[in-house]
């Protein structure tokens, strides 16, 4: 009996996704003064064709990812922690935050400071709880957040709240804010390209009848935007707690 031998899918090891899809060609990174560390949980971390936290990276020069569930000992995000003339947030939701969008652009200048780095946790809704709780240098940071009112652009991927957005979004709606603080005067224009591009491919596979890796949603089309997930499972953590 013969064993057909399927031939493995030739991956692009910048964007992690399969070649066919590789969305290199429509990044164009941004220098920004913050520094964006994202802080990655493992199992976001082997996501290949939906996750935005590598792309958001791949759009920030002043950027990096580093994985982990506790990084209370983590080397490198304690290096950050104690630099010198800077100073550190987390991206997070909570009552007692500091509120981007409701700040006057003075108030924002004077909180953050001239370089500040802001870590985000990228991983579903309890994952990133679980980051948080372990992590004891991250638990003493102080938190910013922001007031979301627009809909995520991701329609394919089913999400808990309208207002829940993707890793890069909420970069994307950090960066303006920061600019009308006068801390960032880089242009946001296309920071969003690649993502759409991405969603405008994962379209085309999953509506393509002929697609066999996607064939099992092929007559089922796209579901509306307004309709989501009734559990707490949550791809996006930037979203006010109730």
């Amino acid at each position: 009996m013969q064993v057909e031998i399927k031939n493995p899918r030739i991956k692009c090891y910048k964007c992690m996704r399969p070649s066919s899809a590789c969305i290199c060609k429509h990044t164009n990174p941004l220098q920004t003064k913050t520094r964006f560390i994202i802080l990655m949980h493992p199992m976001e971390y082997k996501k290949e064709k939906n996750g935005t936290g590598r792309m958001t990276n791949l759009q920030l020069e002043n950027s990096e990812i580093i994985v982990g569930v506790d990084f209370t000992d983590n080397k490198r995000v304690n290096e950050i922690l104690n630099k010198e003339n800077s100073s550190s947030f987390l991206l997070y939701p909570g009552k007692e935050n500091f509120n981007l969008s409701t700040s006057k652009g003075s108030e924002i200048n004077s909180f953050m400071g001239n370089n500040p780095s802001i870590f985000l946790l990228d991983g579903t809704w309890p994952c990133a709880r679980k980051m948080l709780k372990l992590s004891k240098n991250l638990q003493k940071l102080k938190r910013v957040s922001f007031d979301n009112k627009i809909k995520s652009k991701f329609i394919i991927k089913q999400q808990p709240a309208s207002l829940c957005l993707s890793t890069i979004e909420s970069v994307f709606t950090v960066i303006n804010l920061l600019k009308e603080g006068n801390l960032e005067q880089c242009d946001t224009k296309n920071f969003l390209f690649p993502f759409e591009k991405m969603i405008e491919y994962q379209l085309e596979c999953i509506l393509n009848p002929h697609n066999k890796s996607y064939r099992s949603n092929a007559n089922k089309g796209i579901i509306p935007k307004n309709m989501y997930k009734k559990d707490s499972e949550r791809n996006i953590i930037f979203e006010q707690e109730g």
